[in-house]
């Protein structure tokens, strides 16, 4: 059934690319029959190249890790100047990124889509309960070998991917589990919250394992990553905390839209002579924020055809003053400036920001404004200052690719039947007085900015000088299965459709009628 699926698009699309790609050229650009031969990377190429070339070293350790590209699913390479090897590969079907998403599917969530809110619910999970343990072995004894190297062996009798059109049997996996799948309009259970959990702990050990072989194939001190898996911010806080490497630096468009920039940029080395001059703490991506921008002009004339007039601001420190102000007293705010963010992440230029300290701040987002599951934790923003207090963070995190644990000190104490209770009463249980970012085993995805040129820096320190402490909640600026806005038209219409307070385009603030 699979090959029956897929024939119509290889034989209508995929089989003539090179032809399909050439005559969408033409129509962006009618000069493009004068241009050379199109030119084609290997899918972990790309990934590796993404990784390496715009990173801060001149030799690392490369580890890509996804589904699969071509045949492969995982490869280890090594970048030195402007060259660079791939290693080691491991194949189609043994894949982490495919027996992750087989547990997304089982959890009720969308295959290539929802693999993030698996790693959401982990949290919720118990470590310590037999139930959790007992999932573990499973995966371990029935559906994973699991290598020292990091290559893994999927039991294919457990899987139907291959030649199904689905992840798994579910029939089989509720023998095995002893529940059945879960639909996505079901509750959440204790017990689904555990097989969450009891995978990230998988995941984690198998990913582990792949970097100590880096580790020990390179010998170097640095640490590169892409593909769909190096999305999974826990795991890169594993690997950043285990001490392996020095340095790791994530590609912030890890998923497949960073193999667009990383087959250029694999052409390039590879074709001409010059160099590569990595700079020491500063990477080649420009804070990832590569893409269209906002045209003044055309903003000035849309805010002249609205009923009401917009606030305009003298100065940028005037704008954060006013924005610092509303937040505090509990506003939300849509922020948009400069060049929109490539990747999955918003980094300050498409998003929504808040205060981390309020109460019910993290129901209000996900209810009213995100339209999305309650469970759902937020990222905050900080300044290097605030990361090293709070999560004892000192190392670079400027694209939300780390998961950290608020530190013991400013935690507040669970309650003892925590794991009993459920999952909306997890989720209310005060945790720390960021109670917004904080998720329910105290850990948060860090942002943190040290650049002056970030649209967030002098907006954190307005936020210190007002509130004592330099961070934000940081998500972004869309709906429930909308893509992040562009345009500020687009970020106009969700303003209007969600319950946002105040929308802020560079120096331009549009507040909403209390009528």
């Amino acid at each position: 059934w699979s090959f029956l699926k897929a024939m119509p698009e290889w034989t209508q699309k995929k089989l003539a690319l090179r032809r399909e790609i050439k005559n969408e050229l033409k129509q962006i650009d009618p000069s493009y029959k004068k241009q050379k031969k199109l030119l084609f990377s290997s899918h972990h190429m790309a990934h590796a190249a993404s990784a390496f070339y715009p990173s801060p070293y001149d030799n690392a350790a490369i580890l890509v890790i996804d589904a699969v590209g071509e045949w492969a699913t995982a490869t280890i390479g090594k970048g030195e100047g402007k060259h660079l090897t791939l290693i080691r590969e491991m194949q189609f079907p043994h894949s982490v990124g495919l027996l992750y998403s087989a547990f997304t599917y089982f959890l009720g969530f969308k295959v290539n889509n929802g693999e993030y809110k698996l790693m959401g619910l982990a949290p919720y999970g118990d470590p310590n309960a037999k139930e959790t343990k007992r999932f573990i072995a499973i995966i371990r004894e029935q559906l994973v070998t699991i290598f020292e190297d990091g290559s893994i062996q999927l039991n294919r009798s457990f899987f139907t991917f291959e030649h199904g059109l689905r992840m798994v049997s579910d029939a089989q996996w509720k023998g095995l589990f002893g529940m059945g799948k879960r639909e996505s309009s079901d509750p959440i259970l204790q017990a689904h919250c555990n097989l969450a959990l009891a995978i990230q702990i998988i995941t984690d050990e198998i990913v582990l394992n792949m970097a100590r072989t880096a580790k020990e194939l390179t010998q170097s001190d640095n640490l590169c990553m892409a593909g769909g898996v190096a999305l999974n911010c826990v795991t890169n806080g594993r690997i950043q905390e285990s001490g392996l490497f020095k340095n790791v630096w994530i590609q912030p468009a890890a998923g497949d839209a960073g193999g667009a920039a990383g087959a250029a940029l694999a052409y390039y080395f590879a074709k001409y002579a010059e160099g590569r001059a990595a700079k020491p703490g500063q990477d080649g991506m420009s804070l990832s924020m590569l893409g269209p921008g906002i045209d003044q002009e055309e903003l000035d004339r849309f805010c002249a055809g609205l009923p009401l007039a917009p606030l305009r601001f003298k100065s940028t420190t005037e704008r954060n003053q006013f924005a610092v102000a509303s937040i505090l007293e509990g506003k939300v705010i849509g922020w948009v400036q400069g060049r929109m963010e490539y990747g999955p992440r918003a980094l300050g230029a498409r998003s929504i920001i808040a205060s981390p300290s309020i109460a019910g701040m993290q129901r209000k987002l996900n209810v009213a404004i995100k339209f999305r599951e309650e469970f759902r934790p937020f990222a905050p923003v900080m300044l290097k200052a605030e990361a090293l207090k709070y999560f004892n963070c000192d190392h670079d995190a400027a694209y939300m690719q780390f998961v950290r644990k608020i530190s013991q000190e400013h935690r507040l104490p669970l309650p003892d039947d925590f794991h009993s209770l459920p999952i909306q009463q997890q989720l209310d249980s005060p945790r720390s007085k960021f109670q917004a970012i904080t998720h329910v085993d105290y850990s948060a995805r860090l942002q943190v900015v040290d650049d002056p040129s970030h649209p967030f820096y002098e907006l954190l320190l307005e936020m210190r000088k007002q509130s004592g402490d330099a961070m934000l909640v940081n998500t972004s600026f869309n709906t429930n299965q909308e893509p992040i806005v562009c345009t500020f038209q687009d970020a106009y219409q969700c303003f209007l459709k969600t319950d946002m307070d105040i929308l802020v385009v560079h120096n331009t603030a549009f507040i909403k009628s209390k009528e």
